[in-house]
């Protein structure tokens, strides 16, 4: 197939992807890396009940676009793929990966992907590759999803750690995303990302993604200690913002809400603690508790002066 100007109009996205559904919590994810700058806003799509689709090689965006629209009208991961290509004078170039709510997956290779390049579809996911420095880059990808443990986000990392240790893209390492949305739609996309995390360009992107994915991870913790804050549930307060904060690494966020947390609830000593640690380091951290309104902070003039005088 001869191609045509218009081609090299498109993203020249050469990587490796992984597509997935967890079978338990409904979970649907898409996970790439590529020697390519911000490789994420091109190649990453999904929505929470619906799928998720990675669209790269000589990419074109509508299939992510597109492939969203038809799955979310009822059609499956195949039949969708199947239309795409079949109305794409370019599909030749285009290497595609899609998965639909019921798991059902679907990949495509064109015939003028730049080798190494290939596509693997398994039991609730679709691994694709091209411009790979060697043809064992996508079975190993496949190979680590089907053999990880734990949390979707967490197979999807390893699935492209395996990629890079059979060497990944021929040119190098720049710029990776991680896109997982719930298993359930509820009309508010931005309640159904969980983790929504790019790396645009950087030397070391899986690196980098795995931090983020972790500081991700942090937020979701601090919700849930709300959440139990809501509750008045101390015990699993503490536990999540502990967690949180282990998580986050250096970042003294988790810590002042937690201490807020516990001052709101009427536990002073404990909180006052906690905030004397993060404020010993800054201590713009107290005015920004003593400018905290009454439903962030809810507690007496007494305990105001004793933040105060932490000052």
């Amino acid at each position: 197939m001869e191609l045509h100007s218009p081609a090299i109009r498109w993203p020249l996205v050469h990587t490796y992807s992984i597509v997935a559904r967890d079978v338990e919590t409904g979970q649907l994810g898409v996970a790439v890396q590529s020697h390519y700058f911000s490789v994420g806003s091109i190649v990453t799509w999904a929505e929470a009940g619906v799928g998720a689709v990675a669209t790269q090689s000589i990419a074109d965006p509508a299939y992510g676009k597109l492939g969203l629209d038809l799955m979310r009208a009822g059609k499956s991961a195949p039949d969708t793929l199947a239309g795409l290509v079949a109305s794409d004078p370019m599909s030749a170039v285009r290497q595609v990966g899609i998965i639909d709510a019921h798991g059902r997956v679907a990949a495509h290779t064109g015939a003028l992907a730049i080798a190494e390049a290939g596509h693997i579809t398994g039991d609730g996911f679709a691994v694709q590759a091209n411009m790979m420095l060697r043809p064992t880059v996508w079975p190993a990808m496949a190979e680590a999803y089907k053999s990880a443990r734990g949390e979707l986000v967490d197979r999807l990392l390893g699935a492209l750690d395996a990629a890079e240790a059979e060497g990944g893209d021929i040119r190098g390492r720049q710029s990776a995303a991680m896109l997982v949305v719930a298993g359930e739609n509820t009309g508010q996309p931005w309640k159904d990302k969980l983790y929504d995390v790019r790396v645009d360009d950087a030397a070391e992107p899986l690196r980098e993604i795995r931090r983020l994915v972790s500081v991700a991870r942090a937020y979701i913790h601090q919700r849930r200690a709300q959440r139990a804050l809501e509750q008045r549930d101390r015990a699993a307060m503490n536990r999540e913002f502990e967690t949180a904060a282990r998580l986050i690494g250096d970042n003294p966020e988790m810590r002042f809400w937690h201490a807020i947390g516990l001052l709101s609830i009427g536990d002073v000593d404990d909180g006052i603690a906690i905030l004397r640690e993060v404020t010993a380091r800054d201590r713009n951290w107290i005015t920004l508790a003593m400018r905290l309104p009454a439903p962030l902070l809810k507690t007496d003039s007494a305990t105001l002066e004793r933040i105060r005088k932490l000052a």
